[in-house]
């Protein structure tokens, strides 16, 4: 039994998920100065599993160009035993769903999440933006939807999770969404109803740390504490989605 799986069972905290799928390099900008080497032995030191990095897509200020992402598929797939994968958060820059990553780059990427961010994506209502998602996961290479659990950018989590069920894409429970201070808004609320829908439909989760440098990866606790808040069902939480 993974860690995630045993802390879920016997209600204890957990410490270092196994696998993260979320996480931020210096390539991302917002401040850190952490490599992927860095954030690798980290991981290595937190007996992780599998370390998937996911830099900002190059909309996003501060984050690095196409080159970096083309660049990826030729990383090395394990560092100090880590196992890695490589993929972007990228931008969905308009209600038609379009994203920041050409095709060419995203088809030799292992996996995509998909964000809305301000200043990029301009919210509309709920249906706008449920229908931005819904177009942006069309893509094969899309496997989780970032961090939808921020009020300024409503949508209709019904709608939204049997659109991610037919495209075999899952939403993330966002564990910086639900820290103290967060910048989002109404996360815990959202989140409450992002799993309520998602029990309802039988549609997996994964708790992401959405860490940006190596001090927070892996680390998943607010996230977990909540599923166990509202007893969301343990055999709905993924830790290792098509990895």
């Amino acid at each position: 039994m993974d860690t995630l799986q045993n802390a879920i069972q016997t209600n204890t905290k957990l410490t270092y998920k196994a696998t993260d799928l979320h996480t931020h390099t210096c390539a991302s900008g917002h401040g850190t100065l952490d490599r992927i080497t860095d954030l690798a032995k980290e991981a290595a030191k937190r007996r992780m599993e599998v370390l998937g990095i996911s830099d900002h897509g190059p909309a996003s200020v501060g984050s690095a160009g196409l080159s970096y992402f083309r660049g990826l598929a030729l990383c090395e797939r394990t560092r100090f035993g880590v196992s890695l994968r490589y993929g972007v958060e990228a931008n969905i820059l308009d209600s038609e769903g379009r994203l920041d990553i050409p095709d060419d780059i995203l088809q030799n990427l292992d996996y995509c999440i998909i964000s809305m961010h301000h200043p990029i994506y301009s919210s509309g209502s709920a249906a706008e933006n449920t229908r931005a998602y819904l177009r942006a996961m069309r893509h094969p290479n899309v496997k989780i939807i970032g961090h939808c659990d921020d009020s300024r950018f409503p949508v209709d989590y019904r709608e939204l999770i049997a659109g991610a069920l037919s495209c075999k894409v899952i939403p993330e429970l966002n564990n910086v969404s639900l820290l103290p201070g967060s910048y989002r808004r109404n996360c815990r609320e959202n989140s409450v109803r992002l799993l309520q829908v998602c029990e309802a439909l039988s549609c997996p989760v994964i708790l992401s740390s959405d860490s940006h440098g190596r001090e927070h990866i892996g680390e998943v606790s607010a996230a977990l504490e909540l599923t166990a808040e509202v007893r969301f069902p343990r055999q709905l939480i993924v830790s290792d989605y098509f990895i």
